[in-house]
């Protein structure tokens, strides 16, 4: 397999048009973190963006940072640090699920696979935050789609499209973000022994009261905790957390800025909880008053995380175990995604979840007219 390494956009479109010439194939990568997810690629030669690493530009009063799309999000994320900013949508470190160091994923990963942590349910999802792209398509054509300001709605739509393709439409070269700012304080109620179902009915509760909630999550276990996040300035917070236990109606404790950001951050990486290393790992995506049925379901899984208030279910199981995760979803109205699996069970799983032959049309449609000849990551999304 040649590895390409271009330096600059000319090199992506000098290698792009001559793939296209010799009919070969062209894996995108990044630094390869999320390369486990989804089937394997069928191409000869891989790109990786990993030269295009360089924060473009940070107009901090605009809340918008342009970055190329090799760069670390982790140092993204420490330059607008710097500002008192973030990247609101609280990316995931998902690298250690599959052996990767921590702090190594780029944003163009982070946006090809559009997944959001934990602040999703109050701040949305990856596609959200995109306000404008670069990019080459399959036609080695650089197109430039969206802008570099929040208010800038020209064609604002095809940004979107981009997050959560994974690299099946064109290579990203230019990346404009909306950033958000810091709050001065954050914290976590969390309250201990409830199960799947009252945890559900607890969180969903909080959410729909006056007190803003940017977590909520459920860890089972022995000590299950169910924790609920507040972010503000240290006298709202005082206020908020006062406000929401009141509420609630219920014991519970609270963890400080600190230990509260700790645990959220493992909560987005999920890797933590999960002991084994070679575990089947789903993410299940459904409305929250549908996750305690569906746990009840799924009832030989080894553990679960819940997250954006049980709408998001990570389950993890040993890979020969006969658990059919699809078929216990199928009386609720969500969606399962094989997040990590041995290669020959996702050569019988798929590992995106099957689409209505309507929609995978239109998808099959999409793709075709960005890459025509289907150069890249062929193979990715089924295989």
């Amino acid at each position: 397999m040649a590895l390409l390494r271009p330096q600059t956009v000319n090199e992506v479109v000098d290698a792009v048009r001559a793939a296209g010439a010799a009919s070969r194939p062209l894996e995108i990568l990044g630094s390869g973190t999320r390369r486990g997810i989804g089937h394997r690629v069928h191409a000869e030669d891989a790109l990786s963006l990993e030269g295009l690493a360089a924060i473009v530009d940070h107009d901090a009063p605009e809340l918008v940072v342009t970055v190329q799309p090799g760069a670390r999000t982790a140092d993204v994320i420490a330059h607008l640090a710097t500002s008192g900013q973030r990247l609101a949508f609280e990316p995931p470190d998902l690298a250690p699920l599959w052996g990767g160091a921590s702090g190594t994923g780029t944003i163009g990963g982070l946006v090809a696979a559009g997944i959001a942590g934990p602040r999703r349910l109050a701040a949305g999802g990856v596609r959200d935050h995109v306000l404008g792209v670069q990019a080459v398509n399959g036609l080695g054509e650089v197109f430039v789609a969206g802008g570099k300001v929040l208010k800038n709605v020209t064609g604002y739509d095809l940004p979107k499209v981009m997050a959560g393709s994974w690299g099946t439409l064109a290579i990203l070269t230019e990346i404009s973000l909306k950033a958000l700012p810091m709050p001065a304080a954050t914290g976590s109620l969390v309250i201990t022994g409830l199960d799947p179902a009252a945890a559900v009915m607890m969180m969903t509760r909080a959410l729909q009261g006056a007190v803003p909630i940017t977590g909520a999550a459920h860890l089972p276990g022995h000590l299950a905790r169910t924790l609920l996040r507040l972010e503000g300035t240290p006298r709202v917070l005082s206020v908020q957390r006062a406000a929401l236990a009141a509420s609630l109606e219920w014991e519970a404790d609270w963890l400080d800025d600190a230990e509260s950001q700790r645990l959220w951050q493992d909560i987005a990486a999920v890797g933590p909880f999960v002991t084994d290393a070679d575990a089947m790992l789903w993410r299940i995506i459904l409305p929250a008053t549908q996750a305690p049925a569906a746990l009840a379901r799924l009832g030989a899984a080894d553990g679960h995380l819940l997250d954006w208030g049980g709408a998001l279910i990570w389950l993890w199981h040993a890979a020969d175990a006969v658990i059919d995760v699809r078929a216990a979803l199928a009386a609720t109205s969500g969606h399962a995604m094989l997040m990590r699996a041995p290669a020959a069970i996702k050569a019988m799983v798929p590992v995106f979840p099957p689409l209505p032959p309507p929609l995978e049309a239109l998808q099959a449609r999409v793709r075709t007219s960005f890459d025509p000849a289907g150069l890249f990551n062929p193979g990715r999304l089924k295989g």
